[in-house]
């Protein structure tokens, strides 16, 4: 039996293996390559922080895992099946809101699953109450978007998401632009709700302590076109608190990852003809 709020079997378990993946946009000499010779793995139920240089094609990345574009070399397998399409059991959210305009929270939420109707409506609403009090907008759930702060929204994005069940969640700096203490919140909302679910997810930041925080394991990316430097296995117990950041062991992950961004973001400066 599995535990109370816990993912079902088979459900957020799945397994995404990125080989030899290649990535370029444009043609002859305006092509430029994005992404080259990229391999990593995503396990099953742990959250993987994708963490690199500004620019350095982390967007395309999570845009490949979603399948909104397809490699130009490689492939991307999830469970051993080749990703060809964009898939319901994959989840993009991204660094904009996306919440529908004209719908409350509470709707916004039931929208995709009453849509689908893959169970009952009964436990539809049931979940979207749970969610809803999960990331603390039970007192939203009449609200519109327009009503809500950026925090609110964002909260109400993750929340949405779950409602889905994918297997796999993509999440693409998705607290980028909140203020310090907002997105501190957002960090604690994002990792209850990953605690109580334990989905596979794919985490892009450019913000290392949020990707030690949050992360199972964090894969450091070179400067375009992107390819894996380092992958850091982070040990902190969970359920993880934000008193973390200030432990040894934190500090050291910190250390490790900033020398192997900094050697990147040198190399980068450099080859941009600035030096």
């Amino acid at each position: 039996m599995h535990r109370r709020g816990a993912a079902r079997a088979g459900e957020g378990r799945a397994h995404v293996v990125l080989s030899r993946v290649a990535k370029g946009f444009g043609f002859d000499a305006a092509r430029e390559e994005v992404v080259a010779d990229l391999d990593f793995e995503i396990p099953p139920g742990q959250l993987t922080a994708l963490v690199g240089p500004s620019g350095c094609g982390k967007t395309t990345i999570a845009n490949l895992v979603a399948g909104y574009e397809t490699p130009d070399q490689g492939e991307i397998r999830l469970d051993g099946a080749p990703i060809r399409a964009a898939g319901s059991e994959r989840m993009l959210v991204f660094q904009e809101s996306a919440l529908f305009p004209w719908l409350t929270t509470y709707r916004n939420l039931t929208f995709g699953p009453l849509l689908r109707r893959t169970k009952p409506v009964a436990e539809i609403h049931a979940e979207a109450k749970r969610l809803l009090q999960l990331v603390g907008l039970s007192a939203f759930a009449d609200k519109y978007p327009a009503q809500l702060s950026g925090g609110m929204q964002r909260r109400a994005e993750l929340a949405r998401a779950m409602m889905m069940e994918p297997r796999l969640m993509i999440m693409d700096e998705p607290f980028r632009g909140l203020d310090a203490m907002t997105r501190e919140l957002m960090q604690l909302s994002f990792l209850r709700l990953f605690d109580t679910f334990r989905r596979t997810n794919l985490f892009i930041t450019s913000e290392i302590e949020e990707a030690i925080l949050l992360a199972d394991r964090l894969v450091l990316l070179s400067n375009r076109p992107a390819r894996v430097r380092a992958v850091i296995s982070i040990e902190l117990p969970r359920p993880r608190e934000i008193g973390m950041l200030s432990s040894r062991q934190a500090f050291d992950y910190k250390r490790q990852a900033l020398e192997i961004l900094h050697d990147e973001a040198l190399r980068g400066f450099v080859r941009g003809g600035d030096v």
